[in-house]
């Protein structure tokens, strides 16, 4: 999908030049006559390569037809990465075939943005239909001595990718035992361990409450257990937990049918640590990683767990049901149990669509960020700043535990409609028994409803590319 070359060997059907403002060049290799024609062209058109301009040319060099779009980026002073993402999306996304890509500052033929640009302009989910997505094909023109890796993030706009397409899948499709499957099938592609626990055995762990969420369901619950160990002789485990709601009812506090569409999407949490761990295995980290996912759907029937219920956690602890809708923080409990008790990880990161009260408090651009490590945040958030992506952390104050109190268990399982994102996190922290942690709520961001500035409608798949340059670079 994308290469980068240091010459020319194939007929392009797009020649893209991106330029900074006042900095417009035109290509050595146009023959003098058709340079005077695009030098007349930028004059006629008072082109000055200024923020999203774009100038189109074709001619004929030869015998051969060439089209040629010069793009403009604004000002140097004024560029960033995340502004330079969307022109390219907005650029590259309605091209077809061949593409070359060329300029003379090199910042503007960043192959680590092309590639994420690249693989999300390529990404479909036209499993089910009869007209299939037409990719493209892109070169990136580099006359650098030096030879380009470019491995790396090509990994990880596979895993992103694979993400996406984990979410995108109906829930006929993707249930626990599916899910299970296709992180085994990853596992032997990119190299992690993959261990499936039945219910059975889950019942033999104590992980009473993750069972009671998914009791109702013919789909049986799964424990997903994937382990990497690329540092053997280091005794640092990263731990990654994800949400594995392969389908959400409400359960008997049953969602409305517009608010049951999307539920598909309930896994998110659980696609992103499959991706993310896939990333780590593929590209031969030297690191320790398990994640985990408590994989069950959230039914409704004569078995379902009712509102008034109380249920007993691997950890001891006892849950107030509440609501039954908030299933996904009562199996990421035991989950986040069992990778503290039984994989010894040094620290946490769990992955949710977790609340539609992060949505309120920072819409669809911003994922929730909680956690108990200052350390943690601040690695984390310089990870973020690799790939656009935007995290906002949001305080776990004492107060907001009193609110999760029960009379007759240890905690409820929600406190209402008030800082409901802020309640379940600390509903979580009652399980990572002072093991660092960081909780992301990608409710928000984990799927669009419509086209982003560099995303088509759709899964996302936020976080993968974080938490790889995270544990990367600790």
């Amino acid at each position: 999908m994308l290469r980068i070359t240091k010459k020319l060997e194939k007929k392009y059907d797009e020649n893209m030049i991106v330029c900074f403002e006042n900095e417009v060049e035109i290509c050595s290799c146009v023959s003098e006559n058709n340079r005077k024609l695009i030098e007349k062209l930028i004059e006629k058109e008072n082109f000055k390569g200024k923020d999203n301009e774009i100038l189109k040319a074709s001619f004929l060099e030869g015998d051969i037809l060439i089209s040629m779009t010069y793009i403009g980026v604004g000002k140097k002073k004024d560029f960033t990465e995340n502004k330079y993402r969307e022109i390219l999306y907005k650029s590259l996304k309605g091209l077809k075939g061949n593409i070359l890509v060329s300029s003379k500052e090199e910042k503007l033929l960043d192959e680590k943005i092309f590639t994420e640009i690249v693989y999300n302009i390529n990404y479909a989910f036209d499993k089910y239909i009869e007209k299939k997505n037409e990719n493209i094909h892109v070169d990136i023109f580099v006359e650098k001595k030096e030879k380009i890796d470019n491995k790396e993030n090509e990994i990880l706009g596979e895993m992103t990718n694979i993400t996406r397409k984990l979410i995108d899948e109906p829930a006929n499709v993707i249930n626990p035992e599916t899910l299970a499957l296709k992180a085994e099938s990853l596992g032997k592609e990119c190299g992690f361990e993959v261990e499936i626990l039945d219910e059975y055995r889950i019942s033999e762990l104590g992980m009473e409450a993750f069972l009671a969420v998914g009791r109702a369901s013919k789909n049986r619950p799964k424990l997903i257990i994937m382990r990497y160990m690329g540092d053997p002789e280091n005794k640092n485990i990263i731990g990654l937990v994800g949400k594995g709601l392969t389908y959400d009812t409400g359960g008997l506090c049953l969602k409305s049918p517009d608010g049951m569409f999307d539920m598909k999407t309930d896994m998110g949490g659980g696609a992103t640590v499959i991706g993310a761990i896939g990333a780590v295995a593929k590209a031969k980290l030297k690191k320790n990683v398990v994640a985990v996912i408590a994989a069950c759907e959230n039914g409704i029937g004569s078995n379902a767990y009712r509102p008034g219920d109380i249920l007993k956690t691997m950890n001891g602890k006892t849950i107030e049901v509440v609501n039954t809708d908030a299933e996904g923080r009562i199996t990421l409990g035991d989950a986040i149990t069992y990778i503290t008790r039984m994989e010894n990880v040094s620290e946490i990161i769990d992955v949710a669509t977790l609340t539609g009260g992060v949505m309120v408090a920072l819409g669809m651009t911003t994922t929730g960020l909680f956690s108990n490590s200052d350390k943690m945040v601040e690695k984390f958030i310089k990870a973020s700043e690799n790939w656009g992506e935007k995290y906002w952390r949001m305080p776990l104050f004492e107060e907001y535990g009193e609110m999760i109190k029960s009379d007759v268990a240890d905690i409820k399982n929600s406190a209402g409609r008030w800082a409901s994102s802020i309640t379940a996190s600390k509903f979580l922290e009652n399980f990572v028994e002072n093991t660092p942690w960081i909780h992301l709520d990608i409710a928000g961001t984990a799927y669009l409803d419509k086209d982003g500035k560099w995303f088509k409608k759709g899964a996302t798949g936020v976080g993968v590319k974080t938490i790889y340059s995270y544990i990367k670079n600790i």
